[in-house]
């Protein structure tokens, strides 16, 4: 991996669970639809700026969950952030379990 440059622009994607697609404000939002030749992504992704910072989220289970994880195209929700210009990526999630003692 080769440092970052500090002159060089950031634009960090973010790949969402559930309900973390609720309040995100950012500076020039937009929603845009993208498309893979890996099949259809989750849904579309919100592009916008925090401060200097390019940022663009994509829900992983798409608006409202609509995705089961067995379900979700994980090669088609990369590849839109790439055609984004995505240069660095955090995936957020949350686990359970079905053992009820947890």
């Amino acid at each position: 991996m080769t440092p970052r440059s500090t002159n060089e622009a950031w634009h960090i994607g973010v790949l969402g669970g559930s309900g973390l697609y609720q309040g995100i404000e950012l500076d020039n939002q937009q929603e845009i639809e993208v498309s893979s030749p890996f099949g259809e992504p989750s849904g579309p992704v919100t592009t916008g700026t925090v401060g200097n910072v390019r940022l663009t989220f994509m829900a992983r289970h798409g608006m409202g969950h609509a995705k089961s994880p067995d379900t979700v195209n994980y090669r088609a929700n990369i590849d839109v952030m790439k055609r984004c210009g995505v240069t660095d990526l955090i995936a957020i999630s949350a686990i359970g379990s079905l053992r009820e003692e947890m």
